[in-house]
This record gives structure tokens, sequence and C-alpha cells, in this order.
């Protein structure tokens, strides 16, 4: 979450007569995250979460987004649910942007996550690909291999002002994976996005999931390796192998994987440390500046992209 673009008293309160949340008591950015502009509302109906989408969500695939969560929700899947105007529709505009509103989910993201928090990520990760497999809609996944050579192509000719050799070390990566990327292993809809700020917990129950503007239909593997990314390593990029172990066996105790998921997770996991270090250090070289934008550095995926590539075994993701 993030505040590119604002929004006065006034547009928002008209925006809100729209909606039936009651009348603004008061708003503020949210500066976390780097995707879309977030604000917390308050209004005499309740606490809400105000979204304008900016420039790589593409307002044709809102419907799939905000679909989603009302398909999960409705399989017990905890999730915020889309507001719907007094149209029926759940989609607006405001400040010159398409926007929602949804439900506010109770809740903080840790700080610390610990091994029993990444158990119940597994969990409700596995569970989630399990109550996606019927949901009707698709969205190809944009920050797959094609996207991320998008990125690499608009940020090459600068990535050694970030660390020196770092253009020879990705084009071997994308060789690497043009060769050995999976493609036929179990697929459907996955978050792409599970990061701890993106998970709720009450205590080390988990609460919800939220921001799913990266969701699509990809390999759920893929998914389950972004989570070992986002949870498993400590402020020293080392990996915690006993969270590892947690994130992975709470995951197999809903959906096991297969075999060829279990070979496949170094590659995976290494795209898609590749895939996150790309939209980190586009941002890092091109995004704006501003109090509301939070950079985040491309060094800690570096670093995970090495780790990756010195894997000699999927047992040393902590799989029994």
């Amino acid at each position: 979450m993030a505040v590119y673009t604002d929004v006065t008293e006034g547009e928002l309160g008209a925006f809100l007569r729209d909606y039936p949340v009651g009348e603004l008591l008061s708003y503020k950015g949210i500066a976390e995250g780097t995707e879309n502009s977030n604000f917390l509302l308050h209004t005499s109906g309740g606490s809400f979460i105000l979204t304008l989408y900016e420039k790589r969500v593409e307002k044709t695939d809102l419907p799939f987004f905000l679909g989603l969560m009302d398909h999960l929700a409705g399989r017990g899947i905890s999730c915020p649910l889309p507001v719907h105007r007094h149209d029926g529709e759940i989609i607006g505009a405001l400040a010159g942007r398409p926007a929602a509103i949804i439900t506010f989910l109770e809740g903080m993201w840790p700080r610390r996550p610990t091994a029993a928090h990444c158990r119940e990520v597994g969990r409700v990760l596995a569970s989630m690909h399990l109550a996606g497999a019927d949901f009707p809609m698709t969205r190809r996944n944009a920050l797959a291999l094609d996207g991320w050579r998008e990125l690499w192509t608009a940020s090459r000719g600068r990535a050694d002002e970030v660390e020196s050799g770092l253009a020879r070390e990705v084009d071997a990566d994308f060789a690497a994976f043009e060769e050995s990327w999976p493609m036929n292993l179990p697929g459907g809809v996955i978050h792409a996005d599970l990061f701890p700020d993106n998970v709720f917990f009450l205590g080390e129950k988990l609460s919800g999931l939220i921001d799913f503007y990266f969701a699509c239909n990809d390999l759920l593997a893929y998914d389950l390796a972004t989570c070992l990314n986002a949870w498993c390593f400590e402020k020293d990029m080392s990996y915690n192998l006993t969270k590892g172990a947690a994130l992975l066996a709470g995951y197999q105790s809903v959906r096991p994987l297969t075999d060829d998921e279990k070979q496949a997770l170094p590659i995976l996991a290494r795209g898609s440390a590749l895939r996150f270090m790309l939209t980190r250090l586009y941002d890092w070289l091109h995004g704006p500046d501003g109090d509301l934008v939070v950079k985040r550095d491309p060094a800690e995926y570096i670093r995970k992209m090495r780790f990756h590539r010195a894997i000699v075994s999927p047992q040393e993701y902590g799989l029994p």
C-alpha cells in the first residue's frame, strides 16, 4: 500500500455518497507498499479501506481481483470484501483513478514472523489454492517470465549502479530460466504477493489475507516458493530452516505437493526472488519520490537470488 494520488476531503465526501458506508469522519493515507494509493477511512458506518488503482493495475483486471475476494470469502477464506455502490457496481472513479472501497480486516501483520506464523500461512495458502479451483475467471500472470524481461530491459542499463556485476548476473539467470523453467506443474489461482504485510494475525491465529492485486493463474508451487522468500529469511539474509519446514508442513497438511513440485522448488524460489528484485530495481531507478511512497531496496532480493542458486536439494528448504 502507498499514496501516489492525493484526495481532498470534498472529493472523498462526494465519492462516498455513492456507497452505503455513512458519512466521512476521518481518513489518512497508508504509506506501506508500492503499487496503489490506499487510505484508511473512518465513517459513521465503520472502518474501510479506499484504494485508488495506479499504473500497474489495469481497470479491466479489477473484476477479477474483486470477484476473487468475494469467491474466496464464500468458501471460508477470510479476506476483505468489496463494498457495492448503491447502483450495484463495485468500481467507481476518484481523482481521475479507478477506485474501490473494501471492508476493514481486524488484525496486525507480524513484524517478526515466528515458525507458528509460517505454519499458519502455509495452511491458509493451500486452503486458498483449493478454494480458488472453481473460480470461473482467469487472469494471466503479467509478472511471469515475459514481464520480468520487460522490467529488465527497462532497468539493465543502470543495474550496475545498484550493484557491480548485477547485469551479467541477471542475464545468466534469464538464460537458465528460459531453458529449464517448469511448465507442467499443477496450476490455478495464486495470490502471488503473500508477504507478511498482506497477512493479518490476531496473536498467532491468522485472521485474514489482503491485497489480491497481483492474483492470477499460475503454478501453485510458485506461490509457495514466493512465501518461502517472503517469510523464511532473517534480516541478515540467512534462511531459517525451522520457519521453512513449518511453512511447508502447514501447506502440505492441506494440499500435499507432488514429487515434481518438490523438485522444482529451487528454481521456482530463484525465479520468485528475481521477480521481486526486478520490480524493486525498476521502482528504485524509475519510481517517484515522496513522503508517502516507500521504495524497497532491491539488495535484499539480490541476496536471496544467490542463496537459491546454491541450493542442491529441495530438502534444504525444510521438506522431510
